[in-house]
């Protein structure tokens, strides 16, 4: 797929999300077009194969897909209320997953998505390994600390072993040797 399409698509797809209580989601109708599906009801079908999925995997299908009706503007100027649906990221996914692959925008949308999960376990990758580096740098601090506090007071390295010993099997339940 070229590049440049590649760059279409994801931008289309985020330009249609919305936002609402802090909750990214799509609707269905906006989204059946994005991954080139003319007719709704052949787009229901694939709908209702994500919601299978969902609730397979455990989650609540009324968190991810929620029916709801909206106005649209005809060609002729008057509106009409239709049924749609609010569908959050995971249901998006779930929905380029059942799709039909043969479809480039559907294959567009199962690279997207995989990708997305990808940079979002690096993300918190490296959060898990900040909040680590940063625990460790605070447990240096306080051990360097202590250690003035103990010496201060007049301890002895015999004591100060004896300190540290009593803290290790305190907290790791192991006995150092002094």
């Amino acid at each position: 797929m070229e590049k440049s399409i590649i760059s279409k698509l994801t931008k289309n797809f985020e330009e249609h999300a919305f936002e609402k209580e802090n909750i990214e989601f799509w609707f269905a109708r906006d989204l059946q077009k994005l991954l080139g599906y003319e007719d709704f009801r052949n787009f229901m079908n694939v709908i209702e194969k994500a919601k299978a999925s969902c609730e397979n995997s455990g989650f609540a299908i009324s968190n991810h897909f929620v029916g709801v009706n909206r106005m649209v503007s005809l060609g002729s100027g008057s509106k009409r209320e239709i049924d749609d649906f609010m569908l959050t990221r995971y249901a998006c996914y779930l929905i380029a997953q059942n799709g039909d692959s043969r479809k480039e925008e559907i294959a567009f949308a199962q690279s997207y998505f995989a990708i997305q999960t990808r940079k979002q376990e690096l993300i918190e990758e490296r959060i898990r390994l900040k909040e680590r580096f940063d625990a460790r740098e605070k447990l240096a601090k306080s051990e360097t600390e202590l250690s003035k506090l103990i010496y201060e007071r007049g301890v002895d390295d015999k004591g100060f072993a004896r300190i540290r010993s009593k803290g290790d099997q305190a907290l790791f339940g192991v006995k150092t040797t002094i």
